[in-house]
């Protein structure tokens, strides 16, 4: 099993990063130049990434701190997954952004205020509703992506859902979207 340091010297190692000058293999400043594309910058996502997975720790929250946060004014429950899986179940309340849409204009426009308090769950939070929230593999669970996404765009007061939760159990309230038929 790899850990994340192995995986993170890997793609250093892979994208060059750290090739010495006289390392063979590393791109010329030509080759570099091609391939080089400013809107793509892996060494400042690794790097925010690294330091989101950092905040994250202290902002995994319960389902009952999760419940007691929703309740409370400036909290807004983002639900970031495809608009069809929301309109099936989400918890009520939420708003749906989904992941490929966050961006600098569709956040801009939903959450204008980076302090905002931002409450985020994925498929791997439930279970009993496989249709509605269908498993990822632990390591492509939405909220790492979303949590990471926002943080890089500068929100740095968002809380995860942190345990698994059964909805037939949950504290937590469950709505399709009205006038949606099941898809």
């Amino acid at each position: 099993m790899w850990s994340s340091h192995s995986v993170l010297a890997a793609v250093i190692l892979a994208t060059g990063a750290l090739a010495p000058a006289d390392d063979p293999t590393a791109p010329t400043p030509e080759q570099r130049a091609f391939l080089e594309n400013r809107n793509i910058d892996m060494p400042a996502h690794l790097r925010l990434a690294m330091a989101a997975a950092k905040r994250r720790e202290s902002h995994l929250a319960t389902e009952e701190e999760f419940l007691r946060m929703s309740r409370e004014p400036g909290t807004l429950i983002l639900d970031a997954r495809s608009q069809r899986r929301f309109d099936q179940l989400h918890v009520k309340g939420a708003v749906n952004l989904s992941f490929p849409d966050l961006a600098v204009e569709s956040l801009k426009k939903l959450i204008p205020d980076k302090a905002t308090r931002i409450l985020i769950y994925c498929n791997n939070n439930f279970l009993n509703a496989p249709d509605a929230f269908p498993t990822k593999l632990p390591p492509a669970s939405l909220n790492l992506s979303t949590y990471t996404t926002l943080y890089i765009y500068g929100y740095r007061n968002v809380y995860e859902l942190g345990p698994t939760v059964d909805i037939k159990e949950s504290k937590l309230e469950f709505e399709k979207t009205p006038g949606e038929a099941p898809r």
